[in-house]
Order: structure tokens, then C-alpha cells, then sequence
């Protein structure tokens, strides 16, 4: 069982050129980003400056093996956030994650219309772009119900750029939170061995179990759990290195940006427009869970905000632990979000086309 691709499929020549290439701007644009005190510095850096690059028509490439690696790593960082205190606070929980099925369905239903009615979106196509599920995932069920992957991949590709994009600009300038990267870790040279590996462990053992599961995104959520688990229990307090956790940053940032690279511009233009108003859309039934949850739950806006925002599981649990706002919550929701849709998006479009088809054959022939 491998939980990464075969060596054989990263070692291309010319990809290791391109690999090394992106990696080299994703670096350069978070010294940029970190040298300016920017929030989030090393993976939005990453993100702006391969995105224009490949914009600019640059052929860029992140390794999926590289990619899944360094998630395996946010993954531990994330479960080392689980801790006895935290989860004291988990009972106000289930209130915030049954209005994130409300709100699912909700934008999904509205966004729906909007790809299909508005821009005329095929309803696979449409349905798909409108759920605000992985990337991975929805591409991959999408284009099993014969939609247009490569549009439901630029969608969603749109909307994890323009979502980390804005939530860290929104929270450093109108509500003062965040100033560059809070992450505060151990470096590498102080790390036990022991430490590093307990976290190895951890990330392999809980990766596997993942996938043997079929948790959705288990290269991030097992090893999650894994950590998770062990801090809960006191066994550890250990985290990851910050070198490491600023390297998995870059990778992660400049693979959004990557995922542009060899698209016609006019197309990606037209994409990311359309993706503009769907996001927009998401961001304002965000804002509005959050007015109404607040009081309810007695949780603050900002964690309620960075748990619904539609943006990737890893960059928005990233985003959390940057601006140091409540991360075993944030991540909670993500992962909550991600399993309810890809659980149950197949099922709703499935019975909805099936509903329809039956009121089709059971309406008269036309005259």
C-alpha cells in the first residue's frame, strides 16, 4: 500500500527542472511576502507568485509525491493543536457543525443555479462547481458523472485562491489579527529524535489507517488524528520543526498557484470571473453564519469565519494556526465539511436526476 505516487512518476527530468523551478519562485515569493511582515507570508507568497508565473505562461509543476508529503506534515501540525483544554471547549461543537450542513446545502443550491442558470453550465458541471468540496474529490466524482473536469477543477482551483487570498487581508486589516506567521514551533537542531519520531510515526501510521478507512483527504486528516490522539492523552507536546512546517507552507502555496499552469489565460480569466461571483456568494452566507452562531455558541466570529470559509482543508487550517485563532476547531469543521460532501453530494445529485427523470417519463406527451 503506498501513500504517495511511485518514485518513477516524480523523476522525469524535465518535471524535476519544472519542480525545482516552481519551488524556486514559490520560495522567493514567500521571502518577499515574509520580508513585508504579510500574513500567511510563506504560503500566500508561494501562491501569488506562481500563479502570475503561470499566468505569464510558465510551466510550472509541484510533485504530487512532494505535495502529499508536506500535507502529511500539516497534518501532524494540525493534531498537535488537539489538546485535554481544547477539546474541554468541544461540547459547544455540534451546534456550529449541524449549521455547516444547513449552510452546505444552502450555498450549494444557490450556486447550483448560478452555474447552471446564469452561466449555462451543463447540471453535472454546475452541480459540482457549486459544492464547496476538495478539489481532489469533486474533479474526481464530477467527471464520474461525465461532467467538464478540467472546468470543475478551475472552480474550485479559483476558489481556494481567492478565499486565501482574502480571509488573512480581511482579519489583519478590519479586525487586527495577524501580523506575519505565529507559528512559534521547535527548530529542527532542538528537536528530539525521539520527538521527530513519535510525529514520523504519527504521520505514517495515521495516513495508512486513513486510507484503509477511506477517510476523505486521509493524507491529512489521518495524521491529524493520529497527533491528535496523542496529545489528547498527554503523551506528547511535541511539534513539528518550524523549518519544516514553512517548507510544507511553500509547497502547499505553490501548488495552488501551479494548478493554472498550461490553461489558455482567457480561459482561466473567465474561470476565475465566474469563480469571483460564486465566492462572493459563499463568503457572504460565511459572514452571516457567523453573525447568527456567535451569539448562540458564545464562540467568537473569527473561529466561526475560518471554520466555514470555502477554501482547501489544509489552507485554511493553515490560515487558523498562522493568525493563532482556535485551530482543532477550524480543522474539525474542514474535515467535517469535506466527509459531508463527499458522502453526500453523489447521493443528492443521484436522487435528484433520478426524481426528475421519473416526473419526465410520468408527464403526458406533448400534443
Amino acid at each position: 500500500m503506498r501513500l504517495t505516487p511511485k518514485v518513477s512518476e516524480v523523476i522525469d527530468r524535465q518535471d524535476l527542472r519544472r519542480a525545482v523551478r516552481t519551488l524556486a519562485y514559490g520560495t522567493v515569493g514567500g521571502a518577499v511576502f515574509y520580508w513585508f511582515n504579510m500574513p500567511l507570508a510563506w504560503m500566500m507568497g508561494a501562491m501569488v507568485v506562481t500563479t502570475v508565473a503561470s499566468l505569464g505562461g510558465k510551466q510550472l509543476y509541484v510533485p504530487q509525491s512532494l505535495r502529499a508529503t508536506m500535507v502529511m506534515v500539516l497534518g501532524v501540525l494540525l493534531g498537535s493543536a488537539f489538546t485535554p483544554e481544547v477539546m474541554a471547549q468541544a461540547s459547544r461543537w455540534p451546534i456550529t457543525l449541524s449549521a455547516l450542513l444547513v449552510y452546505i446545502a444552502l450555498i450549494t443550491a444557490v450556486l447550483y443555479l448560478y452555474f447552471h442558470k446564469v452561466l449555462g453550465y451543463d447540471p453535472v458541471t454546475a452541480y459540482f462547481s457549486a459544492t464547496p468540496g476538495g478539489l481532489n474529490e469533486m474533479v474526481i466524482v464530477g467527471a464520474a458523472f461525465r461532467g467538464d473536469d478540467r472546468t470543475i477543477a478551475l472552480i474550485h482551483g479559483s476558489r481556494v485562491l481567492l478565499v486565501v487570498l482574502v480571509i488573512p487581508f480581511w482579519f489583519r486589516y478590519t479586525e487586527g489579527i495577524g501580523a506575519g506567521v505565529s507559528f512559534r514551533g521547535p527548530s529542527l537542531l532542538d528537536s528530539s529524535m525521539l520527538d521527530l519520531g513519535v510525529l514520523t510515526l504519527c504521520a505514517v501510521v495515521g495516513a495508512a489507517g486513513a486510507r484503509l478507512l477511506r477517510l476523505p483527504a486521509y493524507r491529512i486528516v489521518g495524521p491529524m488524528l493520529a497527533t491528535a490522539a496523542i496529545h489528547i492523552a498527554g503523551w506528547t507536546e511535541s511539534k513539528p520543526p518550524y523549518e519544516l512546517v514553512f517548507i510544507a507552507q511553500v509547497v502547499v502555496g505553490a501548488s495552488v498557484g501551479a494548478r493554472f499552469a498550461g490553461v489558455p489565460l482567457e480561459r482561466v480569466v473567465r474561470t476565475i470571473a465566474a469563480s469571483v461571483g460564486s465566492t462572493s456568494v459563499m463568503l457572504v452566507f460565511t459572514f452571516l453564519a457567523a453573525l447568527v452562531l456567535a451569539p448562540l455558541t458564545g464562540i467568537p466570529k473569527a473561529p466561526i469565519v475560518l471554520a466555514f470559509a470555502p477554501g482547501g482543508l489544509a489552507e485554511m487550517s493553515v490560515i487558523a494556526l498562522s493568525l493563532g485563532i482556535e485551530t482543532a476547531f477550524v480543522a474539525t469543521h474542514h474535515v467535517a465539511r469535506i466527509a459531508m460532501i463527499v458522502i453526500g453530494a453523489p447521493i443528492v445529485f443521484r436522487t435528484a436526476r433520478r426524481l426528475r427523470r421519473q416526473k419526465e417519463g410520468a408527464s403526458p406527451p406533448a400534443e
